[in-house]
C-alpha cells in the first residue's frame, strides 16, 4: 500500500476509514486522520464472547506535546462544534501491515505504530519519538467506554472504579466487574483523574445514517512521560481485557504480527506464482491482507468461520460461502477452508445450513434457501483445490446427499417453504419472507419480494445436481449418480422453457416478474451452468452489461425498471428500501467474471472467442485500476466497501470492509483459475 498523504481536504479525510482486526472477531479502526468519525470506531473493540458480542473498551489515544513553553495537541477529535486540529501536525498515514502515522511539531518526529495482539482482546500503540534538543513531555491521554458497539453511551457520570500500581491501571466501569479494562505503559507516570468525561463526541457518519450522533466517553487518567534532549525512544501503551498486561511486550506483538501477515503472503504464493515485476503484485499483496481480517476463530465450535463484514456484520453463512474461494482457496489457506466448511455443517437442519448465528444467544438462523446449494459448489471448489477426497467423501458428501434429499421434498424451518415442484423447479419462500440473497426488510416486509421461483436458486439446484451425480460417480455410487443426471436433466428443461425472456433477451429474475437484476448471471457463472446454449448466454452478458455493469460492481436493479434508486443515503428506512433496487454490489463482479470464462469456453466461433477474450481482459484491468485507486486514494483504506452508489462519483457506502467484496476483486485480478 502506498502512503496515504495529508492534505487539506479534511472532510474527504474523515471519509476514509482503516481497520485492523484479531482473529476473534474484535477489531481496531478509525478515520485516516485518526478522529472517530463512527460510533464503531475504536481502538479497542472486543467481543466478549468471540467473535460477537462486541463491546468498544477503548475509544481512543489522544496525544499532546509539551516543548519550548508551548502545548500542542496531537489528536483530532469533533465536539460541541468544534474540530480539534491535530491533523495540522500529521504529516504522513501509511497502511501496510499496520496503521503508521507520522506527526512532527517543532521538528520533534513522533511514529504512532497502532497493533492488534492476534488471538486476543488487546491492542499496542507504539510511539518512536525522535526529540529535538529541549526538554520535551509526551502525554497519553486513554477515552474509555463498556458498551456494546451498536449502541451510544450517554452517562453524564460514569461509575468508576480504578486502581493502579506504576502505569498498571485497572478500571472497572459502571459495575462491570467480570470484564475490567487494563492498561500499562512502559514509560512514565500515571496521573489519576476524578470523574472526567470527554462529553459530546460527534460522529458525523452516524447522523448521515440517521442516528443518534453523539455520546460521552470516560477519561481514567493521563500517562506522562518525560524525554530528555535528543533522545530517542520507543514508548508502548497497552490496552486489555488480560490481567497480565504488565508482562505483554508491545513491541513483540507488533514484531510477532508483521510475520504472521508477511507469513500468509509468501504461503499464498502470489510472489512465487508472478514475475517480481508484476504490477499487480502490490495489489495483490492488499488483498491477501484484507481477506485476513475476515477469518476468525469461534471458540465455542473451535472452527474458523467468516465474519461478513465490518463493522458491523458477523459470520453469515451465505457470505462466507461466496467469499470462500478468494479468502481461503486462492490464497492456499486450505486448513482453514476445511474448518470453514466444517462450521458451515455444524448445525445443519432438515437440509438447511444455518445462515448465520444470534449475536446475543448463538442461537442458529435459518433464513436462506441458497446457503446450503451454495456449500455443494464450495466443496466441489474445495476438492478441485486440493484433490482431499479423504475428507470431502468422510465429511461432506453424506451431509450433502442430505441436503438433496431434503430439497427434493419440503423444508419448511421458519417459513422457508423450499420444495421441488412439479415442473422440476425449485421455489422458496412466502410473501413474508426474505430468503435470498436480497434480504431487506421494513417492518416485517420484502423490500425486494422474491418468493417462489427465483433464477439464482435453480441455477444452483442445477448445479448442486450435476455435482452430486460427480461425486456419486467418484464414490462408486452408480445408482445415485443416474438419479441425480435424471433430475438435472428434467430441472434444465424446465428451465429453458420458462425463465427465457424473449422480448428483453435475458432471464426472468423470478417468474412471474421480468425485473432485469444481476441475480441471472448465476444461470453462466457457476461450476455447470445451467445455460449452455451459446447464444442465450451471449443475449445475457450483453443486457447484463449494458443496463447493470459499471466499474465498481453491478447494480440490483436496470435504471429503466419501476423502484430505481442510484444513491443509497439518509434514513434506515430510506436506505433499506434502495438497498436491491439499483445500488452496485461489488461482490457480483465475480458472477460477471465467472460467466465471462464459462461463455468463452462454449463459444465456437474464433472472431467470437476473441472478442470475449478481448472484453475479459478489460474488465480485468479495470477492477484492478478501479479498486488499486479505492483502497489508495478513496473509500476504505486497504480494503473494499461493501456496496457503491450507481451514479458518479460512485460513493461508497455500506460496510466499509466486506468479505465478499474483497474476495471477488482477489480472484478477478488473480486471475489463475
Amino acid at each position: 500500500m502506498k502512503y496515504c498523504d495529508i492534505n487539506n481536504n479534511i472532510k474527504q479525510s474523515l471519509k476514509r476509514d482503516w481497520i485492523i482486526t484479531n482473529g476473534i472477531g474484535g477489531f481496531c479502526s478509525q478515520s485516516q486522520i485518526g478522529c472517530n468519525t463512527r460510533k464503531y470506531h475504536g481502538l479497542l473493540v472486543a467481543p466478549l464472547t468471540p467473535p460477537a458480542r462486541r463491546f468498544l473498551i477503548l475509544s481512543k489515544l489522544d496525544e499532546s506535546i509539551e516543548t519550548n513553553g508551548k502545548k500542542y495537541n496531537l489528536f483530532t477529535n469533533i465536539a460541541n462544534g468544534d474540530i480539534s486540529e491535530g491533523y495540522k501536525y500529521l504529516k504522513e498515514f501509511k497502511k501496510e501491515y499496520i496503521p503508521i502515522y507520522t506527526y512532527q511539531v517543532e521538528g520533534i518526529i513522533i511514529k504512532k505504530f497502532i497493533c492488534m495482539q492476534y488471538g486476543k482482546n488487546t491492542v499496542v500503540v507504539l510511539y518512536r519519538v525522535q526529540n529535538q534538543n529541549t526538554e520535551t513531555k509526551l502525554t497519553l491521554a486513554p477515552v474509555v467506554n463498556f458498551r456494546d458497539f451498536h449502541t451510544i453511551n450517554n452517562n453524564h457520570h460514569f461509575e468508576a472504579i480504578q486502581s493502579h500500581l506504576n502505569t498498571k491501571v485497572k478500571v472497572i466501569l459502571d459495575g462491570n466487574t467480570s470484564t475490567p479494562i487494563y492498561m500499562n505503559c512502559s514509560e512514565g507516570k500515571y496521573l489519576k483523574h476524578i470523574d472526567d468525561t470527554f462529553y459530546n463526541m460527534y460522529y458525523p457518519r452516524e447522523e448521515e445514517r440517521g442516528f443518534c450522533a453523539e455520546e460521552n466517553h470516560y477519561v481514567p487518567g493521563v500517562y506522562n512521560i518525560n524525554l530528555a534532549p535528543n533522545e530517542e525512544k520507543d514508548i508502548t501503551f497497552v490496552c486489555s481485557l488480560e490481567e497480565n498486561i504488565d508482562e505483554i511486550d508491545g513491541i513483540d506483538i507488533i514484531n510477532k504480527e508483521v510475520i504472521r501477515l508477511s507469513e500468509i503472503i509468501y504461503d499464498s504464493n502470489i510472489l512465487q506464482d508472478r514475475k517480481m515485476n508484476d504490477e499487480n503484485l502490490p495489489i495483490l499483496k492488499t488483498l491477501v491482507m484484507a481477506s485476513d481480517n475476515f477469518i476468525v476463530n469461534r471458540p465455542s465450535f473451535n472452527l474458523h468461520t467468516i465474519i461478513a463484514g465490518y463493522p458491523w456484520f458477523l459470520d453469515w453463512g451465505r457470505d462466507s460461502l461466496i467469499s470462500f474461494e478468494g479468502l481461503l482457496l486462492s490464497t492456499k489457506r486450505y486448513e482453514l477452508a476445511k474448518e470453514v466448511l466444517l462450521t458451515n455443517i455444524r448445525d445443519i437442519k432438515f437440509g438447511l445450513v444455518p445462515n448465520g448465528y444470534s449475536g446475543y444467544d448463538n442461537r442458529p438462523l435459518y433464513n436462506s434457501a441458497d446457503s446450503s446449494l451454495l456449500l455443494i459448489e464450495q466443496v466441489y471448489k474445495y476438492l478441485k483445490y486440493t484433490n482431499d477426497n479423504e475428507f470431502v467423501k468422510k465429511e461432506m458428501y453424506p451431509v450433502l446427499n442430505r441436503i438433496i434429499a431434503a430439497y427434493s421434498i419440503r423444508i419448511d424451518v421458519d417459513g422457508n417453504n423450499i420444495y421441488l415442484d412439479k415442473d422440476n423447479l425449485i421455489s422458496a419462500g412466502t410473501e413474508e419472507t426474505q430468503i435470498t440473497w436480497m434480504d431487506a426488510k421494513i417492518n416485517n416486509v420484502a423490500v425486494t419480494p422474491r418468493n417462489g421461483k427465483t433464477v439464482e436458486l435453480n441455477a444452483l439446484w442445477y448445479n448442486a445436481l450435476k455435482i452430486m451425480a460427480r461425486f456419486a460417480e467418484k464414490y462408486d455410487d452408480k445408482t445415485l449418480c443416474k438419479k441425480y443426471l435424471e433430475m438435472a436433466e428434467n430441472t434444465k428443461k424446465s428451465f429453458y422453457e420458462k425463465f427465457y425472456n424473449k422480448n428483453k433477451k435475458c432471464l426472468y429474475d423470478v417468474l412471474g416478474d421480468d425485473k432485469v437484476r444481476p441475480n441471472q448471471l448465476f444461470a453462466l457463472s457457476l461450476s455447470h451452468p445451467i445455460v449452455d446454449d451459446i447464444e442465450i448466454a451471449k443475449q445475457i452478458l450483453t443486457t447484463v452489461r449494458k443496463k447493470l455493469l459499471n466499474n465498481y460492481g453491478l447494480k440490483t436493479l436496470a435504471s429503466d425498471e419501476p423502484g430505481y434508486v442510484e444513491i443509497y443515503e439518509g434514513s434506515p428506512y430510506k436506505r433499506d428500501t434502495s438497498y436491491n433496487q439499483g445500488i452496485t454490489w461489488t461482490w457480483l463482479l465475480g458472477l460477471y467474471y465467472d460467466s465471462l470464462k464459462n461463455v468463452i469456453k462454449i463459444e465456437k466461433d474464433k472472431k467470437g472467442r476473441e472478442a470475449l477474450e478481448e472484453e475479459l481482459h478489460e474488465f480485468i484491468q479495470n477492477t484492478k485500476i478501479t479498486f488499486e485507486r479505492e483502497m489508495n486514494e478513496r473509500s476504505s483504506i486497504g480494503t473494499i466497501s461493501e456496496i457503491y452508489d450507481s451514479k458518479a462519483p460512485f460513493e461508497s457506502r455500506g460496510a466499509f470492509a466486506q468479505a465478499w467484496s474483497v474476495a471477488e476483486v482477489f480472484r478477478i485480478i488473480l486471475n489463475k483459475y
